[in-house]
């Protein structure tokens, strides 16, 4: 089996107006079931917990960036694994929850702990649905995102390849909305694009494509092949496999 850790990003799973959006989850969902179909192990870290939990509950007092974060994200992370837990029932597929921190991935008991734990879920079928344990993960605890995240998941797990879906094809030469920018398809190990990247953070996310263009490089390093995609097309992970040479996207080949 290849094994593949798929990262979701808070602009996929959530509309203009911030709220969940449960027509793309179900579909991503379909196509994961589609890869387990095809051979393929498959872990997701998956973002949407403090979306699902700001659409949940109505604050009518002033709260802090961490008491809103901790908020939530207690609140929307049972909303999210429920909605995970019905749509991967559908395909007959069990699901594990693990939320973690940055700590588990010093070196010691901790990281052993939870890669032998998600190695059990994957010999058993199940697919591990991760992330960051908000409710106790604030400032120099957190993770950059969910970019770092995954990237820290896909060399533990030993991943093929990481896949981090955003709401843009991948890595353009411009901002992607100006008609002279360029799509850049494949980026060698050597190739620097720090000229084409800005450090800004995505809508709903802590995230953007500085984030992922640092995780990519890291994973090249690690011989982690990396491909960055718009998971609001439809098939988008299906494509990916059968169809690569055609779907838009960016692929940062390993060395």
């Amino acid at each position: 089996m290849k094994r593949l850790v798929v990262k979701i990003g808070s602009n996929v799973l959530t509309r203009e107006d911030g709220r969940l959006d449960v027509t793309r989850v179900s579909a991503l969902v379909d196509q994961v079931a589609w890869l387990r179909q095809h051979d393929y192990e498959v872990i997701v870290v998956s973002s949407g917990a403090v979306a699902c939990g700001r659409s949940e509950l109505h604050v009518d007092h002033s709260l802090d960036s961490v008491e809103q974060r901790q908020l939530y994200s207690a609140l929307g992370q049972v909303k999210l694994i429920g909605l995970y837990y019905d749509l991967f029932r559908e395909h007959h597929l069990h699901i594990g929850q693990v939320l973690t921190m940055k700590d588990n991935f010093q070196p010691g008991e901790q990281y052993k702990n939870q890669r032998a734990c998600m190695t059990v879920m994957l010999e058993n079928g199940v697919v591990p649905i991760v992330n960051e344990n908000d409710t106790v993960s604030v400032t120099e605890l957190m993770f950059t995102d969910n970019d770092e995240l995954s990237g820290l998941i896909a060399q533990m797990m030993k991943a093929d390849t990481l896949v981090l879906l955003s709401n843009i094809d991948g890595v353009y030469t411009g901002h992607p909305d100006d008609p002279s920018s360029e799509l850049l398809r494949c980026v060698a190990p050597d190739k620097d694009l720090s000229c084409y990247i800005k450090e800004e953070r995505s809508a709903f996310g802590r995230g953007g494509m500085h984030s992922k263009y640092t995780t990519a490089k890291r994973m090249q390093e690690a011989g982690i092949c990396v491909m960055v995609a718009n998971g609001k097309r439809e098939h988008i992970l299906v494509d990916l496999i059968e169809r690569k040479d055609v779907t838009p996207h960016t692929e940062f080949i390993c060395r």
